[in-house]
């Protein structure tokens, strides 16, 4: 079992930036794969970033260049870089983290654990 726990969401201007946080405890195993899900109002849930258990990583083509994942093993704590932010960026966010399987795949929604998500929301 793996427990999420998700921090740093809040208000930003466009342009400006936020860390998002998730601590994650329980068996270090259930972390092999972790990545960050965002879900707006009204539309689907879409993969954002992912990092495998040696720190490869992979993003989605609408936050390349803006968006920056990265983990800390010591932590236990998976973050979320988010620069430049947009209002179409406007979400909650959500971690998720898996045994196993293929950790960089964007479409990937088959995690076993989640968050209980943190909103992020950019004004024009």
């Amino acid at each position: 079992q793996v427990q999420l726990v998700e921090s740093g969401g809040g208000s930003v201007q466009a342009g400006g930036s936020l860390r998002l946080s998730c601590a994650a405890s329980g068996n270090a195993y259930n972390t092999y794969c972790m990545g960050w899900f965002r879900q707006a109002p009204g539309k689907e849930r879409e993969g954002v970033a992912f990092i495998d258990n040696d720190g490869i990583t992979s993003y989605a083509d609408s936050v390349k260049g803006r968006f920056t994942i990265s983990k800390d093993n010591a932590k236990n704590t998976l973050y979320l870089q988010m620069n430049s932010l947009k209002p179409e960026d406007t979400a909650m966010y959500y971690c998720a983290a898996d045994p196993g399987g293929f950790c960089l795949d964007v479409r990937r929604d088959g995690y076993n654990y989640w968050g209980q998500g943190t909103q992020v929301t950019v004004s024009s």
